[in-house]
């Protein structure tokens, strides 16, 4: 639980912005998410594939003005960027990376409930100003977020009673909820984005139309053939080395993927090895997976 009067500013978010009279159908051509969700009350999150369906980037989608706000990590701003321009042809969008312009900021959900107007979903929004505010898309338990204005910042943390503190507590308890949101670049084109927990996290509307991975998507769904998960783990015993495979008994079920402070690797769930009561074997260390409460396994 983060506490109330909290604020972390995300200094590693970046933030683009797309807008122009066919950035609504242009970004629906995209996405796994159904861009008509985003409006000034409801934000979304979302995903971009390969053809192939495997999994390239994710961010927040966000209304603003005209156009929407693209809430991604700052480390990969420049190739989501040429990424999206390189679909641009004929449309008639413009895409503007703001992140040296507008920042992210955090907070917990019960803050963000004291806002006015607010309602405890996932992805809802409201505003400060006009600035705005909404409940994280992916789950309410991560809180409250504002995009705002650089230059704005401090004062509105201070005039709504914020105090800013380490962002590490803020992805330590990202990671104990078992969502990822740093260096998941080390992801890209590494599993199927259905892998990531795209259902549970709401990122993918399978009701919308086509989108560019849509079809292995929608066949992993409809065929059960969801065999993989990516899953955070913590280390029991020994030190990891990246790209470690994971294994039981000598066999293989799964590899690391993000080894950082918070670690996450896909594994193969359907089958009588796995179980989370288990320790596994990585390189030189002993891990344990745990079960996100959201998860549906």
């Amino acid at each position: 639980m983060i506490n109330k009067k909290f604020v972390f500013i995300l200094e590693d978010r970046g933030v683009l912005y797309v807008n122009g009279p066919d950035s609504i159908e242009f970004l629906q051509n995209l996405i796994t998410n159904d861009i008509c969700k985003v409006n000034d009350d409801n934000s979304c999150y979302a995903s971009l594939l390969n053809p192939q369906g495997k999994f390239l980037h994710d961010f927040i989608i966000v209304k603003h003005k005209n156009g929407f706000f693209l809430d991604c990590e700052k480390n990969i701003t420049d190739e989501l960027y040429n990424k999206i321009i390189s679909y641009k042809l004929r449309s008639k969008i413009d895409i503007l990376n703001l992140s040296n312009e507008f920042v992210v900021a955090a907070f917990s959900n019960s803050k963000f409930l004291e806002f006015e107007g607010a309602q405890d979903l996932p992805g809802f929004t409201t505003h400060y100003r006009e600035d705005p505010v909404f409940l994280d898309p992916r789950n309410k338990e991560l809180g409250g977020r504002l995009i705002i204005n650089l230059e704005k910042l401090y004062l509105s943390l201070k005039k709504l009673n914020l105090k800013s503190e380490n962002p590490e507590m803020y992805y330590d308890y990202s990671f104990d909820l078992g969502i990822p949101q740093l260096e998941t670049n080390k992801l890209k084109e590494k599993l199927f984005g259905i892998e990531c927990n795209f259902e549970e996290l709401n990122a993918i509307d399978f009701k919308k139309g086509c989108y560019i991975g849509q079809e292995n998507t929608s066949r992993i769904k409809l065929k059960n053939k969801l065999n993989k998960r990516l899953l955070p783990f913590r280390i029991t015993r020994g030190s990891l080395n990246k790209s470690d495979i994971i294994t039981h008994n000598k066999n293989e079920i799964g590899k690391v993927l993000i080894s950082n402070k918070y670690n996450f690797g896909v594994v193969k769930i359907n089958n009588d090895i796995f179980s989370f009561d288990k320790t596994f074997k990585c390189g030189d260390a002993d891990i344990k997976f745990f079960k996100p409460k959201w998860l549906n396994l």
